[in-house]
């Protein structure tokens, strides 16, 4: 007789045991770029936002060209990526629902501490036309980046179709971008975030920022269900809703390397 007083509690505690292990086992998959994951940030966040929700990401961290790609295959529950323009545009063709501002940081230009191009100041575009005009060694990404797209952003604006015999495309990630950069003494652009947690730095130091054209801004957007009905769109939106949240803002302002903070919140909210 007690046994069967007892079968209803038993029934709702395995239950709700299920409902449990369904929540913390839940996935998400964020297509984002390789800045936000080499950088260290979201070791740090991510975890944070498992433990407020039980949902957990997948990150696949490749250039936004290619992230912005894998979302309008529907290879992706979430995108988090910082290409502005690419970003709106994406939002226009029907692909997400709307656009959030998460965080910003800021592009540099690093090269070798001697400076041969005589590039060190905070004028990207003057400190381009040097590079180019001094055949100075200068690594490009080349792989539709956010980064990328920046730097190739600089060079139109320097009015640049010769960017000098040292210039060469890598179509690699940040961190070996940055590791051949240190390898043969050339310049390069950064993002903030990548170069203060780059240990394989060599004589390579910062020569060139706060030019108000190096400001780069990240986005986060759901895969739009309506195209993609396999889309986990509650749990993404979730993870878009926690990170522009106080809760998420302060996350990113809280992560640092050596005492620096690499990114800063700024979500409309």
């Amino acid at each position: 007789m007690r046994w069967k007083h007892c079968l209803p509690a038993a029934v709702a505690l395995l239950q709700f045991a299920g409902a449990a292990l369904a929540q913390a086992q839940a996935t998400i998959v964020m297509a984002s770029t390789t800045s936000t994951e080499q950088s260290g940030l979201f070791g740090h966040l991510l975890p944070e936002f498992t433990r407020a929700t039980g949902i957990a990401v997948k990150v696949v961290a490749v250039g936004t060209g290619q992230a912005i790609d894998m979302a309008k295959r529907g290879d992706a529950d979430v995108l988090f990526v910082h290409d502005q323009a690419a970003e709106e545009k994406y939002v226009a063709d029907g692909y997400a629902p709307r656009r959030y501002p998460v965080m910003y940081n800021d592009f540099v230009l690093v090269g070798t501490q001697a400076d041969p191009a005589g590039t060190r100041g905070s004028d990207i575009v003057a400190a381009l036309r040097k590079v180019a005009a001094a055949n100075a060694p200068f690594i490009s990404r080349g792989d539709k980046s956010g980064t990328d797209a920046a730097e190739k952003r600089y060079w139109a604006q320097a009015g640049l179709a010769d960017r000098g015999s040292g210039y060469k495309e890598c179509g690699c990630g940040m961190g070996q971008a940055l590791n051949i950069a240190a390898s043969v003494n050339a310049y390069a652009l950064a993002d903030r975030g990548t170069w203060l947690s780059f240990k394989n730095r060599a004589d390579l130091a910062v020569l060139v920022e706060g030019d108000k054209r190096l400001f780069n801004q990240y986005g986060v957007m759901l895969v739009s269900p309506r195209k993609y009905p396999h889309v986990k769109a509650a749990e993404a939106q979730k993870f878009i809703e926690w990170v522009t949240s106080p809760a998420g803002q302060a996350t990113i302002a809280a992560y640092r390397v050596g005492g620096e903070q690499l990114f800063f919140p700024n979500a409309a909210r």
